[in-house]
């Protein structure tokens, strides 16, 4: 019996979820979490074998949730679900340490291999993204375009694009939001910028948001 684990935040797609892995005889729903830090409490007291993890969610999104899944220790396996097929998105959440990658639009028999699969270990990639993946592997990387940023400096960058608080940021990238204070300051000083809106159009003219 596969034990699951479903975390997404809208409560009608982990209702279909269910519905769909209740039918059959191996795997076995134990629990269900609306964010990325319930996903992490869940694993944690469930032990699941299997998380289907949706990618951006509120309060704490897949990638890291992942990330704080690995640093604690919790060995399930984390399928992503998503309807996200970015490239940034899908070597995120590899890197992070995810075992599959699935696009929400994937036959319901489809995903149930790939349970199986993640289950076993093996990796799982959806035609879409594995085609994407290779032509990105085969293309040359592109010339760096401003001052590096560190990776987690562009997380911080990312979520002040998308509008988020220092308190929204810290709490989605499970750390404190005198840290982020310290990375915008950085970002500010490597982009010759004074504050977030600069940051934001400074980073979008050097390339490194899409």
């Amino acid at each position: 019996m596969i034990r699951l684990l479903l975390a997404d935040d809208h409560p009608v797609v982990r209702d279909g979820l269910r519905g769909m892995f209740d039918s059959v005889e191996d795997i076995d729903v134990v629990g269900e979490a609306s964010d990325g830090e319930q996903a992490v409490m869940q694993a944690v007291a469930l032990r699941p074998d299997v998380v289907v993890m949706d990618l951006r969610m509120p309060g704490g999104g897949g990638v890291e949730a992942i990330r704080e899944l690995r640093r604690r220790g919790v060995a399930a396996r984390v399928l992503v679900l998503t309807t996200f097929d970015d490239d940034a998105d899908v070597l995120d959440a590899v890197a992070a340490g995810a075992t599959g990658y699935l696009l929400k639009d994937a036959p319901g028999d489809e995903l149930l291999r790939a349970v199986r699969s993640a289950h076993r270990g093996e990796a799982v990639l959806s035609p879409a993204v594995a085609s994407r993946l290779m032509t990105r592997a085969a293309s040359p990387p592109p010339a760096a375009a401003a001052p590096g940023l560190s990776k987690r400096e562009l997380e911080v960058l990312r979520l002040v694009a998308a509008g988020a608080t220092n308190r929204e940021a810290a709490k989605t990238l499970f750390i404190s939001e005198t840290t982020v204070k310290t990375h915008l300051l950085h970002l500010f000083e490597k982009l010759g910028v004074r504050d977030r809106a600069s940051a934001v159009d400074a980073a979008h003219r050097a390339g490194l948001l899409s």
